[in-house]
Formats: C-alpha cells, structure tokens, sequence
C-alpha cells in the first residue's frame, strides 16, 4: 500500500487500510477452510514447502484453494472496478457490467460453443472454446456500443442500447437452448452459475496477467471519471474528450467484464454492490481513492463468496450466484431507498 495516493481524510486511510486488512485476512482464511477438512498445521507445513501426511492435501491447498483465492481476488477487483467505471460513465447508480449486455454477449458465445458445437468439438476444444467464445461475445457487444457512440451523443440513449442488445443476446440463447440436448442445456446451466474454481493452474496463466494489466489501467482513467462526475458540458470545459473517454471507459470495463466471464461465468451483483461500498467507506467521490478502495472491496467480497460456498454441512460447492445476491441485493435497497440522502453523484 505504500504506492497510494496522498490521502486528505482519516476516514479514507482507515477504509483502505481497513480493506486491505480484510482481504488478506480472507485471502489466508480460503487457504484453511474447504470442503475437504485439512488440519491447519498440515496447511502450514503445505504453505512452507513441507511434506503433508497426506499427498493428496498438498495437491488441494496448492492446487485448489490457493488458485481458488487468487481467481476470486482477481475477479471480485476486476467486476466492481467496472462497475465503477459504467455508473460514473453513466451517472447511474444502478449500472453494472451486465447492463450494457457485455455478461450476456459473453454467455451468447459459450451457448453457441456448449449447445451447437460442443459435442463435436470434444472436451479440450469445448473448454478452450468456451474462453474464446466468451471474450468474442463480449466483444462483439462492445464494437456494436461503440458503433452507436459515434452515432449517439448521449450516454443515456447509449445505456439504452445496451440493455437492448442484452436482450436479443438473451433471445438468442433461449433459442439455442430450445434446440439443444438436455445434456447441453445442463451443462450450460451450470456455467451460467459461476463459479471461482474452474480455473486450473495453466489457465490462472493466463487469467492472472490478463486481469492484472486492465485493472492497472483503470488507474489511467482517473482524471476523465472526476471529470465526468461533473457532466459533460463541464468535463469538455476540463479539456477532457468525453466520446473519447467514454469509449475508453467502455472498453475497459468491457474488456475486464468479458475475460472474467469467460473463466468463472457470469458473476452478477458485484460489479453494481462493490463501488457503493467503497463509497459507503471512504465518503469519496474522488477515483483516485474509489478505484483501489473499489479493488479491495471487490477482492474481499469474492473471497467471502468462496467462504460462504464451502460452508460445513453444505453439500459440495455452493454455485456463486446463488451467495451474490444475498449480499447484493439488501445494498441496493439501500441505496435505493436513500438515494436522496447519500446523493452519490453529486
């Protein structure tokens, strides 16, 4: 933490300090709970580089839990920090990353790789596939919104023509699963619940390095996102581009939206519950504290995700989206129903 910003307020060096002590302290506590019961001294001497007297135990601390952790740090940070982006975009506190139909163009690829080619593609293919459909889905979503930026100079009608190409990619995957077979539309079923450990160690390979480099430059985005607070008339005054800025902020939360739907499914509720937290916290509208206190709060949630879902007397992994609106959804109500009070975006 010794690279933040200066911080102006006491209340902002607790919150951060404050987040990032909970996220380590989650981040430790996924390596010694999990389904399967491993005594934490023999977690310890797995951690240190010792022998367990289990082999089997090194393989699920490593192997699992720890590759588990980091995948829900990762994608918690990267799902709030763009819906941090999108609300700021969009002065709307209700935004997130599923709003503008990147989560659904992202489940549109995989319908097509699970339910219309999946059998023939044979198990390796399908499951690159389904990456590579999933990003190219997001994608997809992403050039048609910023066809229309160029046509649309207002981010409401913009935000508008999201959720309507949400909803023909929506149309198009309850087509395919009409046509598809029963084993298909289980399988798909279950990818559409999300889960953080999918993801096997070759494939944190490439998940690791994609996420890290698009939430670092979000950082970048700082000085357009204050100025968008203030409107556009005023963030033009500021010499910022504002289309221009848009489209960027577009990308980047698309981009961070796509590549964690198409390792973990589409996450819902943490892209638009993380950054009112943050806000709750910090009492900040400034970015420059938002963003990193939006990162941690996102880290910290995904990693009680992965708690909650290995929860004792459950049986096996309980799927993520079924834990997320629990939490989502009384922090919406809230900011909901005191909208007015907090006042958010000025």
């Amino acid at each position: 933490m010794t690279g933040l910003p200066a911080l102006s307020s006491r209340r902002e060096r607790i919150s951060l300090w404050g987040l990032l002590f909970l996220t380590l302290a989650l981040f430790v506590l996924c390596l010694f709970i999990g389904s399967v019961c491993i005594p934490a001294s023999e977690v310890l001497t797995v951690l240190t580089g010792g022998e367990p007297s289990r082999e089997s135990w090194a393989v699920i601390v490593i192997g699992s839990r720890l590759v588990t952790a980091i995948v829900a740090l990762l994608s918690g940070s990267a799902l709030a920090i763009a819906g941090l982006m999108l609300q700021t975009t969009f002065a709307n506190p209700l935004a997130g990353p599923s709003i503008l139909g990147v989560s659904t163009g992202s489940s549109l690829g995989v319908a097509i790789v699970m339910l219309a080619f999946g059998g023939a593609l044979g198990f390796v293919g399908e499951s690159l596939g389904i990456v590579l459909a999933a990003i190219a889905g997001a994608m997809l979503v992403l050039v048609l919104l910023l066809l229309f930026s160029r046509i649309l100079n207002s981010s409401v009608m913009l935000l508008i023509v999201g959720i309507l190409v949400g909803y023909l990619s929506s149309s198009a995957v309850s087509l395919l699963n009409f046509f598809a077979t029963q084993e298909g539309v289980h399988s798909f079923v279950i990818w559409g619940l999300g889960s953080f450990s999918g993801v096997s160690q070759p494939r944190l390979l490439v998940f690791a390095p994609l996420a890290l480099v698009f939430i670092a430059l979000s950082m970048l985005m700082v000085k357009p996102l204050d100025a968008m607070l203030l409107g556009d008339a005023y963030a033009a005054n500021l010499g910022v581009d504002v289309r221009r800025s848009r489209n960027r902020l577009l990308i980047l939360s698309g981009v961070l939206t796509a590549v964690v739907t198409a390792f973990c499914g589409p996450i819902a509720f943490v892209g638009m519950v993380v950054p009112h937290v943050a806000r709750l916290l910090t009492r900040s509208s400034r970015h420059l504290i938002l963003i990193p206190a939006t990162a941690l709060a996102g880290a910290a949630l995904g990693l009680l995700c992965v708690l909650l879902s290995v929860m004792p007397g459950s049986r096996g992994i309980i799927p993520i989206n079924a834990i997320t609106p629990v939490i989502g959804v009384p922090v919406i109500l809230y900011v909901i129903l005191n909208r007015h009070r907090l006042n958010l975006f000025g």
